[in-house]
């Protein structure tokens, strides 16, 4: 994976800004450790940063490539998964390859097959493409959203990057933020709406989606989105079908000239991936290397709940001698989780999932120690209805989004200026009937069905891009390439199609996925119930991020935080036992304190302006 940067602009020398834009190539550094490289013309300066996957020598990058006469520039961040195939009916085309890199592919996709090129591309992907005869800048986002793309239009020009801190980075656009950015952190965070950049003028390109940028001219479009189709196969055809979408997944995405290693948690999707991995890799004579988190004495303060009736270390290490991986336990202590907190939004670039997002950085750059690409299991719960909300028909019914039905809890803790300049119901209503008027249902299903559809948008457009700006950002922050196979399009597009009934097989959460699968694993934990990301149970952290509230923002008057936020909401959160969520079954009390922490952290060190 990579990190890129660009500024185009038609009413000025863009090589005057060189310097703005060796700033923006800087803070992407992580991102890409291994090399970097800047084009400059007169409209258009593009910067990147890599990290060496696939072809090191050959796939430096921006690349460049002439064909009849006219010069083609791209900055590239991703991994294509179809790169043979795509090869191979680009050389019938009459294409001609220099290298083995999947930029280059990606390249010439597009010169022969211009915006179709997409519909093509399997893979996970952010790139820009600079048409130098034409001037004009073609930029395109994967479908399911996993690599970034932000952009703004400033000072007469457009400016992208991979994350926000590229654009911040170039000085044309302020860190500022007004009522909506206020409404983003406080009501809907640590979510986002589609395409917010929080950031006033700073914008998300959605998945699935393409902008062309010219002279008077931004259009952004949309390439793909889930669509319901007729579903005509039986139980065993949905499972044999299942099956070989999610081993040839998995299996393409093994594929690199570095070492690949996978995330081992001992529940369903991590483990799945694991076993295909190993017996893959077994084939050629290698032995996989798995990782685990874990935290000092949870066992000893884990307490089983409805969300978490198991914890993980004996599933772990029963998957560890299944497998005969050569397995790594990553054991973190609070004092690392404080400080990730901090770390985490430096990362993110904005206020996150608390010390879910600060253990996850933390454990990619143990991983990063041995390997440069992992595999995670994320996603497999959004596309299969693993959740609790899709699972429990109350939950299941309630109007609003179904992780985060606190929005009163929230505007509790809002200054009164604020709350007469937000009305908060009525921004998170919006968002969510925006998000099911893009539901795409056919005429005729049942109650059920059509609900379980819109449940599937919802998740897919807000729950699962937070697990997966979490994901690129907490990962590529330690220079480590993971990859999620269950976000493979062709997955998503078929289960968005597959009826209730047969993923709910056997009544068990992702109970289709386990019965395609069901050779691949132990049966105990093919059949272990849903438990999430592992997290701290120790009393000793949420003593700790007390802590960090009463003394940097309860004890000093001039905490930005406090501008937004009521102190007295604060001090009676110091004292809360009910356990009132935030977001999801993640984040509790303890989490809604370091998120806090965090919000505070992030106006500091961004040095976010204020206004209403």
């Amino acid at each position: 994976m990579c990190g890129i940067a660009g500024e185009i602009a038609f009413s000025y020398d863009v090589r005057a800004h060189r310097e703005n834009l060796l700033r923006m190539q800087k803070v992407l550094a992580p991102r890409g450790p291994d090399q970097q490289g800047l084009y400059l013309s007169e409209q258009a300066g593009l910067a990147h940063r890599r990290l060496c996957v696939i072809d090191p020598a050959g796939g430096r990058q921006p690349m460049r490539r002439v064909v009849d006469g006219k010069g083609y520039v791209i900055v590239y961040n991703g991994e294509l998964y179809n790169t043979g195939e795509l090869r191979a009916a680009l050389r019938r085309e009459g294409a001609r390859f220099t290298t083995r890199s999947d930029t280059e592919v990606a390249l010439l996709s597009y010169l022969y097959w211009g915006e179709d090129c997409l519909q093509r591309l399997n893979g996970i992907f952010a790139f820009a493409v600079w048409e130098e005869e034409a001037r004009r800048l073609f930029a395109a986002r994967d479908r399911i959203g996993v690599k970034p793309f932000f952009f703004a239009e400033a000072g007469g020009g457009l400016l992208f990057a991979s994350e926000l801190k590229g654009i911040l980075a170039h000085g044309a656009v302020p860190p500022v933020i007004d009522r909506d950015g206020v409404a983003e952190i406080l009501l809907m965070g640590p979510g986002r709406t589609p395409g917010c950049g929080v950031f006033r003028d700073i914008r998300e390109l959605c998945p699935g989606s393409f902008l062309t940028y010219e002279k008077n001219s931004l259009r952004v479009r949309r390439y793909w989105k889930l669509t319901d189709q007729p579903f005509t196969d039986t139980f065993a055809q949905c499972v044999e079908k299942t099956r070989f979408l999610v081993l040839d997944a998995i299996e393409r995405q093994l594929v690199s000239d570095v070492p690949v290693c996978t995330f081992l948690s001992g529940g369903l999707d991590s483990s799945l991936i694991s076993s295909v991995a190993s017996r893959y890799l077994a084939k050629q004579g290698k032995e996989l290397t798995t990782f685990s988190v874990g935290y000092r004495d949870n066992e000893k303060y884990f307490k089983k709940s409805k969300f978490q009736p198991s914890s993980d270390p004996a599933y772990i290490r029963l998957m560890a001698e299944y497998l005969k991986s050569d397995h790594h336990d990553v054991i973190l202590d609070t004092p690392q989780l404080v400080q990730g907190l901090y770390d985490a939004v430096n990362a993110r670039d904005l206020p996150g999932m608390a010390d879910v997002d600060a253990s996850l950085l933390l454990f990619c750059r143990e991983i990063k120690k041995e390997g440069t690409v992992a595999l995670s299991g994320e996603c497999a719960d959004e596309i299969f209805g693993g959740y609790p909300w899709y699972r429990d028909p109350e939950i299941r019914a309630r109007y609003g989004f179904p992780w985060a039905q606190t929005t009163d809890y929230r505007l509790g803790f809002l200054r009164d200026e604020w709350t007469e300049v937000i009305d908060g119901r009525a921004y998170v209503d919006r968002r969510y009937r925006q998000t099911l008027a893009d539901v795409d249902r056919l005429p005729g299903l049942s109650a059920t069905e059509r609900r379980m559809k819109e449940m599937m948008v919802l998740n897919f457009q807000w729950f699962m891009q937070t697990l997966l700006d979490r994901k690129d950002r907490m990962s590529m922050a330690a220079g480590l390439e993971v990859r999620v196979p269950f976000c493979d399009w062709r997955i998503a597009e078929y289960l968005y199609t597959v009826p209730w009934e047969y993923k709910d097989y056997n009544h068990t959460e992702k109970g289709l996925l386990r019965e395609a699968m069901k050779d691949y694993l132990p049966r105990k934990v093919l059949w272990r119930k849903k438990s999430p990301y592992p997290k701290t149970h120790h009393p000793a952290y949420r003593a700790a991020v007390e802590r960090e509230l009463r003394e940097k923002i309860l004890g000093d008057p001039d905490a930005p935080l406090l501008q937004l936020v009521k102190r007295e909401a604060l001090e009676r959160l110091l004292t809360e036992t009910t356990g009132t969520p935030w977001y999801g079954q993640l984040m509790n009390t303890p989490q809604t304190i370091a998120y806090l922490v965090q919000v505070d952290f992030w106006l500091r060190r961004y040095r976010v302006q204020i206004v209403s």
